[in-house]
Formats: C-alpha cells, sequence, structure tokens
C-alpha cells in the first residue's frame, strides 16, 4: 500500500532547509511516570538500527511490523495499546509510525507483519498513522539526517479498551493513555538514511 504522500524534499529545496535542531525528548521523559514491563523482539532491539523489512516502501524497505512480545504487566491489566513514535522526525509534533488500540488482555504477543494487513485480535483496530493509513508505517527520515529513535511501546491499560474510533488522531490516543496507562515496555531501535 502506498501512502497518499511521498515525503521528500522538493526539488531545488535541498540546499534552503537545514535538519539542524535540538535532540528531542524521548516522550516518556516527559510523561507522567508509570512503572516498566518486559518488551522483546524477534526483530528490533534498543539502539540498533533496524533492518530493511521495517522500514517503508517509500525508502525502499518491506513496511512490516517487527514481531513484539511483552511479559511482567501489572496484574489488574485489562487491555494493551502498541504504538511506534519517532520523536526525531524534523517536526513540531514528531511522527506516529504505529498505533493498534484495544488489543484483549489475553494477547501478548504480535507476529511480524500484524500492524501491516496481518491478522488481528477481535475488537482491536489500527488508528490512522501520520503516513494518513490505518496500519504500521516504517521508518523513512530524511536522507542525512542524524539516526532517528523509534519508540516502539505497549501500554498496559486500566480499561479494556480506550474509548476512541478509528477516526482519531493518535495525539488524542495519547491523551487517553495519560489517564488509563498502568505501565509501559518500550524499544528503541534507530533508522538513518545516509
Amino acid at each position: 500500500m502506498s501512502p497518499p504522500f511521498r515525503l521528500a524534499v522538493p526539488p531545488g529545496r535541498l540546499d534552503a532547509m537545514s535538519l539542524d535542531r535540538g535532540i528531542a525528548p524521548d516522550p516518556f521523559d516527559i510523561l507522567p511516570p508509570k512503572p516498566w514491563f518486559t518488551l522483546e523482539s524477534q526483530d528490533i532491539a534498543d539502539g540498533k538500527p533496524l533492518a530493511r523489512t521495517f522500514v517503508h516502501t517509500s525508502v525502499g524497505g518491506e513496511n512490516l511490523s517487527p514481531h513484539l512480545r511483552w511479559s511482567g504487566f501489572p496484574a489488574e491489566t485489562r487491555g494493551f495499546v502498541v504504538t511506534c513514535f519517532d520523536p526525531d522526525a524534523p517536526t513540531m509534533s514528531g511522527f506516529w509510525h504505529w498505533v493498534l488500540v484495544n488489543l484483549p488482555v489475553t494477547t501478548t504477543e504480535l507476529a511480524r507483519g500484524a500492524g501491516s494487513g496481518g491478522a488481528l485480535p477481535a475488537g482491536a483496530f489500527h488508528v490512522r498513522n501520520d503516513y494518513g493509513e490505518k496500519a504500521y508505517g516504517g521508518a523513512a527520515p530524511p536522507a542525512g539526517d542524524r539516526d532517528h529513535r523509534y519508540v516502539f511501546a505497549v501500554h498496559a491499560l486500566d480499561v479494556p479498551g480506550l474509548d476512541v474510533t478509528e477516526d482519531v488522531a493518535p495525539a488524542v490516543v495519547g491523551f487517553h493513555l495519560t489517564f488509563h496507562t498502568l505501565a509501559r515496555a518500550a524499544l528503541r531501535p534507530t533508522y538513518r538514511i545516509a
């Protein structure tokens, strides 16, 4: 599936733009603190570059969501949300790559590709990402920029599901997560294009 637009520097504008900017904070450094549980993956690791398998097709990747498995969340957990956010995107608001809401508490693992057209558990659905798609959208940072961090997170909820529809913005999901997250788990792989 192709995005409705391509994130690229307009022709003739490369000289006119600068990617010089400060380093954005990790989103969890500025949100209310929560306990952490364990997130593991056969596909991604903290601080390690993403394989092209998980990179967007617009930059030559396969655009598959990675395998994720989590454990050690609070006993009172009633559901989960999975997100992937790039705080290093050259925007004022980062870039949402994946927002998968209302996973049942019995779901503790997602297979590779689950966010890319794979089967989802009953009741779970995607909210549109910043590509405009209701699915996972892989990494596609601007060529020549610094390493981008991709914060893959699982949020343990105090409710079975968030009171949102698939048509809300990712920020609305984030707002609801602030009030319903019991604990979280995260992995932060990186990616850059030379």
